[in-house]
Formats: C-alpha cells, sequence, structure tokens
C-alpha cells in the first residue's frame, strides 16, 4: 500500500490547488458585486485607489508531536484582548510525531482539526468578551441611570472565520479573518511542496496559502526545513528554501493575471521551524546563552548572516530579536536541553538556537511586534509577530461603477460559473464574471 501511497504525495502536492477546509466554501469564489478585471483596467483603478490599513497576526510553533488536550490554554499566544487583530495567521510544525507511518501513510486531519477548535474557541471568547465589556460602557454612558439588559450585553461585534487551513504531514497551517472581512476574500488557494525523504515526502517542506483581500494578494509560507548542527548543515536549508521557492505554484485564474509563484505576490511572511543555528562552538554558544549576551549570538546566527549576504533570502526582512533562543529545551521545563541530562544521553545536546522565525517580503508591510511566549508544551517556544498591513481597496464610486457595469451583462450569465460566449466583450477577456 505504501508505494501507493508515496506515488500519490509525490504527484498530487505540487501544483496550487484549493484542496482545503474551510469554515465557508462559497467564500473560494468572489461574491456578487465583486469581480475580476484585467491588467489594463486595473491601470485605470490604481488612479482611484484608497489604502486601508490591516492589523495581521502571525505566529509558529513546534509542538513536537504533542496533540492538544482539553486543558492546553492557548489565550496568552493571541493576546486578543488588548491587541485585536483583523487576520491571524498560525503555522504549525509537528503536529503528528514525524515516524514513517505519518510520513509515508495517507494525511489524518483528527489532530488539526483539534488545533482548528482550540484556535477559534480562543479567537472569539476574547472576543465575545470584549463586545460584551464595549456594550456595557456604551449603555453606561448612554443610560447613566437605566439598569442594563444582560442580553443586550451578550451581542458579539465580530467573530473570526476560517478560510484556509491545510495539513501536509506535520505541518499545519490556518487562516481567520473577522467575519465582516470574509465577502471580500478572494482566490483563496494552497500550495505543498515537499522537501524531507527522497527530496519530495512532506516530514519537511512548506505549506504555502494565499488569498487576495481587496485588490492586494497575500501569500504565507509556513515551513520546516532541514535539521541539523554541524558546520555545513545551513546549505541543505538554504537548499530546501530554494525548491520551496521554485516549486510553489498557485493557479493563474481564468485571466492568468494572479500571483503563480510565492514572490509575485503584494505581501510575503515566510515562517516557520527554519532551523538555522548558531555558527558557534557548543559550550561558546551556552556560555553566551547563560550571559543573555543576544548581541554576541545574533553576530553568527546562520539565518541573519543569509538575510544580509545570501543568495536565497537576501532582501527580506526580519524584526529585531528581543528574546532568548526558542529551542532545545528540556520536556516542561525552561532548561536547554543538554544541561538536565548526563551520561549517554549527553551525546544528543543541542545547542540553543533560534529555530522559530518570522521573516516577510515586499512593500507596505509594518512590523509592529516580534516576540516569544513561555508554552512548555514542546521542546520550542511558540514565536509571534504582529503587522500592519497596507491594502489597496476600491473607492465606492468605483465599486458602485463595477457593481453597475456586472448587472448590465447580468441577463447573458446562463448559469453560474458560465458566461455566454457570445458577448464579444468577454471573448476579448476583458473581465471575468462568476457568482
Amino acid at each position: 500500500m505504501w508505494p501507493t501511497l508515496v506515488a500519490n504525495k509525490i504527484f498530487k502536492k505540487r501544483l496550487g490547488s484549493s484542496n482545503f477546509i474551510a469554515d465557508f466554501p462559497s467564500y473560494k469564489e468572489p461574491l456578487l458585486g465583486i469581480v475580476d478585471i484585467d491588467q489594463n483596467s486595473k491601470t485605470i483603478l490604481n488612479d482611484h485607489k484608497d489604502t486601508h490599513k490591516y492589523k495581521v497576526f502571525v505566529s509558529t510553533w513546534n509542538v513536537g508531536g504533542i496533540a492538544p488536550d482539553e486543558d492546553l490554554n492557548i489565550d496568552d499566544l493571541f493576546e486578543t484582548f488588548n491587541n485585536s487583530c483583523d487576520i491571524y495567521i498560525l503555522g504549525f510544525q509537528e503536529i503528528v510525531p514525524l515516524r514513517a507511518s505519518n510520513v509515508l501513510g495517507s494525511e489524518n486531519n483528527e489532530i488539526s482539526m483539534k488545533w482548528n477548535s482550540k484556535i477559534r474557541e480562543a479567537l472569539n471568547k476574547k472576543t465575545h468578551q470584549r463586545g460584551k465589556d464595549a456594550k456595557k460602557q456604551e449603555l453606561k454612558k448612554n443610560f447613566p441611570n437605566k439598569k442594563e439588559n444582560p442580553a443586550k450585553c451578550c451581542e458579539a461585534p465580530h467573530d473570526f472565520q476560517c478560510i484556509i487551513s491545510k495539513q501536509m504531514v506535520g505541518l499545519f497551517i490556518s487562516v481567520w479573518i473577522r467575519r465582516d472581512l470574509c465577502p471580500f476574500i478572494r482566490h483563496p488557494s494552497v500550495s505543498c511542496v515537499g522537501c524531507g525523504i527522497m527530496g519530495c515526502l512532506g516530514n519537511k517542506g512548506s505549506v504555502s496559502v494565499r488569498f487576495q483581500l481587496h485588490e492586494t494578494s497575500f501569500c504565507f509560507v509556513c515551513s520546516h526545513l532541514a535539521s541539523g548542527g554541524s558546520e555545513g548543515d545551513e546549505k541543505y536549508r538554504n537548499s530546501n528554501v530554494a525548491e520551496i521557492f521554485s516549486r510553489t505554484s498557485f493557479p493563474r485564474g481564468p485571466l492568468l493575471d494572479l500571483p503563480r509563484t510565492i514572490l509575485d505576490h503584494d505581501h510575503v511572511i515566510f515562517l516557520g521551524d527554519l532551523n538555522y543555528r548558531i555558527s558557534l562552538p557548543e559550550e561558546t554558544t551556552r556560555l553566551l546563552v547563560e550571559k543573555r549576551d543576544w548581541d554576541s549570538l545574533l553576530e553568527n546566527d546562520q539565518l541573519i548572516m543569509e538575510l544580509m549576504t545570501g543568495n536565497m533570502l537576501r532582501g527580506w526582512n526580519e524584526g529585531a530579536i528581543k528574546f532568548g533562543p526558542t529551542y532545545k529545551y528540556c520536556p516542561n521545563s525552561d532548561i536547554y536541553y543538554g544541561c538536565c541530562y548526563h551520561g549517554k544521553k549527553a551525546e544528543k545536546r543541542r545547542a540553543p538556537a533560534w529555530c522559530d522565525r518570522i521573516v516577510w517580503y515586499g512593500e507596505g508591510l509594518k512590523q509592529l511586534q516580534y516576540t516569544r511566549i513561555e508554552s512548555k508544551l514542546s521542546d520550542h517556544r511558540p514565536v509571534k509577530a504582529m503587522f500592519m498591513a497596507e491594502v489597496m481597496v476600491l473607492p465606492e464610486l468605483m465599486k458602485n461603477l463595477q457593481s453597475l457595469f456586472l448587472s448590465e451583462r447580468y441577463e447573458q450569465i446562463k448559469t453560474p460559473l458560465e458566461v455566454s460566449t457570445t458577448d464579444d466583450f468577454v471573448n476579448r477577456k476583458r473581465s471575468s464574471f462568476r457568482l
């Protein structure tokens, strides 16, 4: 059975697709009144665009094959009570153990669904609480002498919906959007690239997701790169990045005008257990960690050197690191691995390193926060970042013109997803209408 499964994994996971889980599959296509426009029209509309700013939350967490139990609380990961965002991107690595049965066998999304349940609960619980508090304040301000109605205080202003959720072996990425923004999401798609066993299996690699919010495209790459702390192992990680960039591919759309590669998108964020280490002797690294001399360690950080002088990630950006190395910890402990074991097990020591990272590419992204969370669930500490993203939005006048144009040709649409082939305008591929 395994040879067939391996072949399926090789041939099914190279190109972008709509093979993902979402709360509302209907949002995979644009809603009525939101149409695709060709490049010439975009040039005209660019002269009339507005720019809105949205907060984007991004996190990465290698959970070491540990499934979330009922008691796991991930509220600290979000901090939504004080810092509410519009978009939440959560990337995970090793949500299942990377043993042969999981790498070669059929995909089991039971664990990923558990993580999604935890995410939904944490996001919407804090949102609902914030809504109740705001409602109470509003009632108290407007009606200071009137007793408030508890039922009214339970109304939530916003909650979050999952628009993309995708797993490849241990890699898992989940995208959540404020409910009122969902109608403005178009062209969600995923692309999986395996870089592990035989250079193609999913124990290492990436799961990339893309979507368009209003007129701006986003791409998020959740990855788990080659491990190893020996000299020269960073070359394998760089090779993985090259493979991910070259093999990740998304559908171009009916007008062939959508971004195809990762770097074609307006905003790109690369996150995950990138596994880059510190190019210093282990004992020197441990000594500097004990002194909390992050600057000396970061001067020898492999990823920073790649960002500055490398070939694959030169020109990418990363926020200032003001936190300790995120790997590798003893189980349920604040002690780095190698300090808590002696004897034979000491041979498996791993020098501390900032393996878990978030970097970005492109204009219009401003990082507001970059830190780690002190969860002891696995031997990694999760890392999170918050961004302010600029998004191009058509003014109401241009939206009305689009809607009017759509309505004038509505009679020519015979069935959903079908446009009259007798329309000379459509034959010249000036626009695409989909219901």
